[in-house]
């Protein structure tokens, strides 16, 4: 049926075993792991602390840009929302996580309790 016979091949000599063997093979795992964690995981990481430094530092007359587009300043601040005054007698509720940057800087606001 078949023009050459098949032969069973003799099997080859056992690979060694030896923890050096699986340590050169997790070895560009562990590197690849490494690469990830300085090139991708790190800087992202740096950049949600600054966002949330910079959410939490939001305060009233802040000029601020949302994820939007929507630019405004902010005229109240809750825990988790702002309202943004857009143009004159024309304010928004926006989502304090949606504020993509803080434009401006205001002066905190002086309450006067003795007038002069």
């Amino acid at each position: 049926m078949f023009s050459t016979p098949a032969y069973a091949q003799a099997a080859g000599a056992a690979a060694p075993a030896g923890p050096e063997v699986i340590m050169m093979q997790l070895l560009p795992l562990v590197m690849i792991l490494v690469v990830f964690y300085f090139l991708l995981i790190r800087p992202q990481q740096k950049r949600m602390k600054q966002h949330t430094e910079m959410l939490g530092a939001i305060r009233r007359g802040d000029s601020v840009i949302t994820s939007g587009g929507i630019i405004g300043k902010v005229t109240k601040v809750t825990d988790d929302e702002l309202t943004v005054e857009i143009a004159p007698n024309v304010a928004v509720r926006v989502v304090k996580s949606t504020v993509s940057q803080v434009q401006g800087k205001s002066e905190p606001v002086v309450a006067n309790d003795a007038k002069s």
